[in-house]
């Protein structure tokens, strides 16, 4: 009988796959290539954070494990800053530290889940969460979204069942660019707390919400902890991608499952990562916001430059974080488009086939742009250079 791992039920995953694209391709002087493909901040941490870590070097326990869950003064910090942005109190004892934001995620799926069991996820998807769901054998129940691609409460009801032991969102969505209303999270939190199952909420690019104040009240609801489970990574926010800190924010008697699988896995955090972190929430408010401000600078970029697309055709169907999710109007399909972009405009994008179920026909149909690396010229450009595409429409849809 033949063998399948774990790892072969899965995807090759989607960045490396579509850095290959770049092999062998040669970029004009007068176009070179835009990289909108990987929403990961490629600068250096501020110069203050890297003075900060050359001395933290020299530090004997910086070269130590740590605590499973944590340096204490990481999850102290934390804790505080949730605790003034969300109005509510968080303890340092809700919180834990993992090596970044997907393995808080796979810690969590880890705990809650056997094989068999069932996550609902809202379509499009961040693809690594769908992984991890394929190689723990648990079945990731897709959740189809409207073109406002923001996930409905009742639709998600539908997708309950007595193997159902969670609901994963990202707000601001991954792939998707959309920052969910505090009414959608409002009705998944009850939604869950009534099912007695998990809200796991992912929230990677809180930083660059363009909303002022706080996103949703969840931790401020009765027995908050008993139903939400909040993700956050420091990579964004603190330009760390390298150093892999994470965290987990939930009730404590899932935080000591969750300690088995770091203990097994990784045993701590970075310890350097973590100092990094605890130095940047305690040091580095102003810089923090100057990065959302500069994010959101971008993200109207989009906007500005946006309507030569439209005119041609394209859709600009989300927007926000690191991220704008686009449908375009040939003939071709994303997938197939997406390698001769590089080729031929310098362009290097994701198919949206990347972040949907196989065979949901709306990943030929749409692309995720990250543009978080690209200024406003590279912004316009890109704009430029999509719409001079004179490749074969589509047919018009058929009137109902």
């Amino acid at each position: 009988m033949p063998h399948s791992s774990r790892t072969q039920a899965t995807f090759p995953p989607p960045i490396p796959e579509a850095k290959r694209w770049l092999e062998g391709v040669t970029f004009p002087a007068d176009r070179p290539l835009l990289n909108l493909s990987q929403a990961a901040p490629m600068d250096p941490p501020p110069p203050a954070l890297r003075t900060f870590m050359a001395e933290a070097l020299g530090q004997t326990d910086t070269h130590l494990y740590g605590p499973v869950l944590g340096q204490s003064g990481l999850r102290a910090a934390l804790a505080r800053d949730w605790s003034q942005h969300y109005g509510a109190p968080i303890a340092p004892e809700n919180i834990a530290i993992t090596a970044g934001c997907n393995q808080a995620f796979a810690a969590t799926i880890a705990a809650l889940t056997t094989q068999g069991d069932e996550v609902i996820l809202p379509v499009p998807w961040y693809f690594n969460h769908k992984m991890w769901l394929d190689m723990s054998g648990v079945q990731a129940v897709p959740l189809a979204t409207g073109a406002d691609l923001i996930p409905d409460a009742d639709a998600a009801r539908a997708l309950i069942t007595p193997r159902t032991r969670a609901i994963a969102i990202t707000t601001p969505n991954n792939p998707g660019g959309v920052e969910y209303p505090a009414e959608t999270l409002s009705a998944l939190f009850d939604l869950c707390q009534e099912t007695g199952i998990k809200l796991i909420v992912d929230e990677t690019y809180r930083d660059f919400d363009s909303r002022l104040g706080p996103p949703h009240d969840l931790l401020s609801r009765l027995d908050a902890h008993n139903t939400l489970v909040q993700l956050y990574s420091f990579s964004k926010a603190y330009r760390l991608t390298g150093h892999r800190v994470g965290a987990i924010l939930a009730d404590q008697s899932l935080l000591r499952e969750i300690e088995k699988f770091q203990d097994t896995v990784a045993i701590c955090a970075p310890t350097l990562g973590q100092k990094a972190a605890q130095f940047g929430l305690e040091t580095l408010a102003q810089w923090r916001a100057e990065q959302r401000d500069d994010i959101l600078n971008r993200r109207q970029a989009i906007l500005d430059h946006f309507p030569p697309l439209a005119a041609k055709g394209w859709q600009l169907l989300g927007l926000g974080a690191y991220f704008a999710y686009v449908e375009h109007p040939f003939a071709e399909g994303a997938s197939s488009l997406a390698p001769k972009l590089v080729q031929e405009a310098s362009i290097l994008i994701l198919p949206a086939t990347m972040f949907v179920p196989q065979g949901d026909p709306s990943g030929e149909r749409q692309f995720r742009i990250a543009f978080a690396n690209v200024d406003r010229l590279g912004i316009k450009e890109m704009c430029t250079r999509l719409a001079r595409l004179d490749w074969p429409l589509a047919a018009p849809p058929t009137p109902a």
